[in-house]
């Protein structure tokens, strides 16, 4: 939202005042309405709807207190600065604690300070809008932003990211390898109010531990043998904005020190540098493994989790999330067409059966790579099997179980051991489930744990 795009309604018995506060909000870009007191207010809001209200406590007719009343019944979630008289601070004060108000300006009025507030309060509005416009989004079409997911376990992914967005609160991302959790960093960065400002990912693991410093706080020229010259660190190139911190267990753990002492002071000093610098970055870290599995083995420091785990996402694995398959293969393939310049219409119903039963170690990204080399050798109209590569053909048909599908009881001869018994039973049930594993392991009355260690243990039933 612009600031010529947001409205504001100002609310005050004192003309001279009132006139005063719409023509300095208007010179600021915003569009004002005036209204002598809370009945009139309310009798404009009928027909007008603000971004923000401006309102006066004590004024005849309704003051605003009963305004404030009113609109909180009414369910109103515009926000609303008070403006207080000396003698009646402390009312204000709780006023705002009781019906929600944004803040409250004491008069006479500073005009600096209401600008910076209607400002802020503007923006929250807009956030306000854009995370129920995204909510429709999501349950009408089942995206969000390049993410793609109809299945309860992303739409509780999608509902976290929007909450988290506005906010300024550390974020830890975790999931397989594959699962997009960059995707969902650049989310967070693009619903937030920096989504203006830069983007910036760093993977900790693919970089010399030599260069780790210097990629993320820069160094001044002569720091070391090969700086040649002055270099901005990462903390710096993302100033105003977010930086994602890919796989930071790979971090040194010296490194991981300072970096706690940057969260910590939000200052940060290149190599060689005599002085510190202020940063204004938000962070987001990621990684594939589990946090706490790190922090036993040393690879993260505990005191540096704990500050940026102020909110955790954690993204389920492909195999996980089989409903999201046909939105998933359509939007790819749609993109993927254009791409490579292609007319590719779909996926053929074979295709889709193959997916369903396919263990998807590397995630989305293994099915994007499927898709993009199908694409090319289709070219056009829908893709068969025949279009996939013969060692994904191959893994996929070794996984899928061979009891016919439709099959909803067994029957074993005399003399079958436990352990077929079982294999048999693992075989159908996943059948019966689309190779849902989570499904499966509750059907089975077993933890998905040992579902999974068990598929490990016996090849014929599937490879991870």
């Amino acid at each position: 939202m612009t600031k010529s795009g947001a409205r504001v309604l100002v609310v005050d018995d004192d003309r001279s005042l009132r006139e005063s506060l719409a023509s300095n909000i208007q010179s600021w870009g915003f569009r004002v309405e005036e209204a002598c007191d809370g009945q009139e207010a309310l009798e404009k809001l009928e027909t007008f709807e603000p971004h923000l209200l401006v309102t006066d406590l004590v004024m005849p007719r309704v003051d605003g207190f009963d305004l404030l009343r009113t609109l909180r019944a009414q369910g109103a979630r515009s926000p609303v600065i008070v403006l207080s008289a000396f003698g009646n601070l402390e009312t204000a004060a709780r006023t705002v604690h009781e019906f929600g108000a944004f803040w409250f300006l004491e008069k006479p009025i500073r005009f600096s300070a209401l600008r910076c507030l209607v400002e802020r309060a503007a923006t929250q509005s807009h956030l306000a809008e854009e995370a129920k416009r995204l909510h429709r989004q999501l349950a009408c079409h089942g995206t969000l932003g390049n993410m793609v997911g109809v299945s309860p376990a992303m739409q509780k992914v999608f509902a976290q990211i929007l909450q988290v967005a506005p906010s300024t609160a550390g974020v830890f991302i975790t999931g397989e390898s594959g699962t997009g959790k960059e995707m969902v960093a650049r989310a967070i960065h693009d619903h937030s109010p920096r989504h203006g400002g830069p983007f910036l990912a760093i993977n900790c693991a693919a970089l010399p531990e030599t260069l780790v410093e210097s990629e993320l706080f820069g160094h001044e020229k002569g720091a070391f043998t090969d700086a040649a010259a002055r270099r901005q660190g990462c903390f710096e190139l993302a100033e105003g904005g977010t930086l994602l911190l890919d796989e930071l267990g790979e971090m040194p753990n010296t490194t991981q020190a300072k970096l706690l002492r940057v969260i910590e002071d939000s200052r940060v000093r290149r190599i060689g540098a005599k002085d510190d610098m202020a940063v204004d970055v938000r962070l987001i870290a990621a990684t594939n493994r589990v946090p706490a599995d790190m922090i036993r083995d040393g690879a993260l420091r505990e005191d540096l989790f704990y500050r940026l785990d102020v909110f955790h996402i954690e993204l389920p694995p492909l195999r996980e999330r089989l409903d999201d398959l046909p939105q998933l293969v359509e939007a790819m393939l749609s993109d993927l067409s254009k791409k490579h310049a292609c007319a590719v219409t779909g996926a053929g119903s074979a295709v889709m059966d193959t997916f369903r039963r396919h263990s998807w170690p590397g995630n989305v990204r293994e099915l994007r790579n499927v898709l993009e080399r199908a694409v090319i050798v289709a070219a056009e109209g829908a893709i068969a099997e025949r279009h996939l590569a013969p060692d994904f053909r191959k893994a996929a048909a070794e996984w899928s179980p061979s009891v016919p599908i439709g099959t909803d009881s067994i029957s074993l001869p005399v003399g079958t051991t436990v352990d077929e018994v079982e294999r048999a039973l693992i075989r159908m049930t996943l059948v019966h489930t689309n190779n849902n594993k989570t499904r499966a392991a509750e059907i089975l009355g077993i933890s998905s744990k040992t579902l999974f260690t068990r598929l490990k243990e016996d090849e014929s039933l599937g490879k991870e």
